[in-house]
Formats: C-alpha cells, structure tokens, sequence
C-alpha cells in the first residue's frame, strides 16, 4: 500500500521546508566536486558549481531574489533553475499515510509559464551575468488531507513535489533571448489577444507577458486600439 513520508524540518540554514523537487535539482545542477547551501554575504546560495558558478533553484516566483542575486554575481555567474510542470500528478493521502487517491492534473504546463515567475521580478533577466532555465518537468505533488490545507485545496494541504522525468531545458543568457515569446517581425502592430491567438495562449497570461517583455525592452506600446494597448517588437 502506498504511503507518503512527512518530510522532517531541518535547522540547518537554506533547507527548512526544502521540497524533493527542489533537492534534486539542486544536486544535480551543483554537480561533482560543487558544493551547497553556501553563505554569501547574508544570502545562500543553492550550490555553488565547482566552475563557479551559483546554482538558485526557484520553484516559484522570483520576487525574493533580485537581491541575492546583485550579490552573487560580484563573485561570479549566476543560473537560475525554474522547473515547470508539464505533466502532474496528484497523490493524496490520509493523516496517517494511507494513499486516498490519485489523479492527473489537467492543468498541462509549457514555457510560458515562465512569466508567472518574472512579473513580480522583471528585473532579474536584467541583472549582468545572470542566466535563466527553465527546466519542462513531470512531477508528482503529494498532499494530505487533515484541514489544514487553503480553502482552494478544500484543507488539503501541500506535502511534498518529487520529480518524476526531464523533458528539456530552455535557456536565456539574455534578455534578446526573450523574443522567441514574439511571433510577430520587428514593427508589426499587435496586441495582447492578438498575442494570445497567435501563440494559443489564454489573454492573461499574454498580458503577463507583454507587461515583462516591455520591461525588457523586447517590445513597446505605441497607444491604444480601444480598449487595449497596441505593441511592436523593439529588436
């Protein structure tokens, strides 16, 4: 019979709460003769890779980490991880272990996803020396239900995300690595729902969109068409 561990909270510095998801990523990308949850100046660094380089896994939004990262990148580059759930799958289980049941979400995640990351943050891909990648993932999320949980989750609450297979990585060195999200040619009008047609995506995320890529200066309003804001690609 399937059973779900409580993950024990840990003292040390970094870890308090840490997902496996995470956990994973952060070895895997530290790699051989690395080494994690490093101090800087007040900030942890996820792992630092035996090149140098700072890994930040981030599984959610980027809002903390604009001034962590300004710190590491004095010492040297910096990657951020973000994975992002293609395919998920749900376990939930009883207080005492028991699996209850288990479904597929149907909720199907893809690189734009990226952008609920960087709309409290748009700065970060920005910030000299930084890299993104995001990392297209299956997991599966275990929850318990003992009414604890958010109202959403009917007291369901969150235990656990563990990875289940890789699928690929995309990469972004620099913000012009963000035009890829632009499926029009330099100068051509659109705007968000055009956006959000062409690249068959719903308006919402489309708008999150635009609003980073603006600050990015990957494309730029030029007015209004009614209602709504009229863009070009800037590069």
């Amino acid at each position: 019979m399937s059973t779900y561990k409580n993950k024990k909270k840990s003292s040390k510095i970094g870890i308090f709460n840490e997902s496996s998801l995470h956990r994973t990523l952060k070895f895997n990308y530290t790699g051989t003769g690395g080494k994690t949850e490093v101090e800087v100046n007040g900030f942890v660094a996820d792992g630092i890779k035996k090149n140098g380089e700072y890994i930040e896994v981030q599984t959610g939004s980027f809002a903390p980490l604009p001034k962590k990262l300004k710190e590491f990148v004095k010492y040297g580059k910096v990657r951020i991880i973000h994975p992002i759930a293609l395919i998920k799958k749900i376990e939930v289980y009883s207080t005492d272990g028991k699996l209850l049941y288990r479904r597929k979400s149907p909720v199907k995640g893809s690189k734009w996803n990226i952008f609920n990351a960087l709309i409290h943050a748009p700065q970060v891909p920005l910030i000299r020396g930084v890299t993104v990648e995001i990392v297209m993932v299956d997991i599966t999320e275990r929850r318990i239900k003992d009414g604890k949980g958010s109202r959403r989750r009917k007291g369901i609450s969150l235990n656990d995300r563990e990875l289940i297979s890789w699928h690929e990585s995309i990469i972004f060195k620099k913000p012009a690595d963000y035009l890829q999200f632009i499926p029009f040619k330099k100068n051509e009008k659109f705007t968000s729902s055009l956006l959000s047609e062409q690249a068959g995506i719903d308006k919402w995320t489309a708008q999150k969109a635009l609003y980073v890529l603006t600050k990015l200066k990957i494309v730029k309003r030029n007015g209004k068409k009614g209602n709504s804001w009229v863009y070009t690609r800037v590069k």
